[in-house]
């Protein structure tokens, strides 16, 4: 997933803020195989406009910080659910891709993207928000990406697993939020 990522990365002007050598892949076991529920989650490993701490019923947290093998922090975690994000289609697995790497901010801070608004996250229609996110999904594809880098995304996941014999990958569990300073 993280090839893929790059190369969408690589070839989407939008997203050549995205350095994702600072964000965390992970996967998720999704609790029900449904077609329904969350396929993939971008955390982010800051508050609002990349501040380390932010106030909180009068109290001061931070996040759990989290660093790779060589002791570069990252600042995001990119989480994929299995098998719901594998039994997508092609397309649902595009669309999703770009939803979440969408969701970082431009400012690559460790928050995420604001939009206007109550609904900052979407926009006031996530529907709008994913029918960008197809736009997008579709221009990437017209650039003929090799298939070997993304062929494994035609596939659902009891033929990936057929075809691959296992599915690996790493889990990052959730950050904490940690208290810095007491309830005064």
């Amino acid at each position: 997933m993280r090839d893929v990522c790059q190369d969408v990365v690589a070839r989407t002007p939008e997203l050549s803020h995205v350095d994702l050598s600072r964000v965390a892949f992970s996967f998720c076991q999704a609790r029900r195989r449904t077609s329904w529920g969350i396929y993939a989650s971008l955390t982010p490993l800051r508050f609002k406009g990349g501040a380390l701490t932010e106030q909180r019923r009068r109290r001061t947290y931070t996040i759990q910080r989290l660093f790779d093998r060589d002791g570069r922090e990252m600042l995001y975690i990119l989480s994929f659910y299995l098998p719901r994000f594998m039994d997508l289609s092609l397309d649902e697995k595009l669309v999703t891709v770009l939803h979440e790497l969408w969701h970082i901010s431009p400012a690559f801070d460790g928050d995420i993207r604001r939009h206007e608004g109550r609904c900052y996250a979407h926009t006031h229609s996530q529907a709008q928000y994913d029918a960008a996110m197809a736009v997008l999904a579709k221009r990437w594809q017209a650039q003929n990406p090799p298939e070997p880098l993304w062929g494994f995304l035609k596939l659902g996941f009891d033929d990936l697993l057929k075809q691959s014999g296992r599915v690996i990958g790493v889990r990052v569990p959730r950050p904490k939020l940690l208290p810095v300073s007491p309830v005064r």
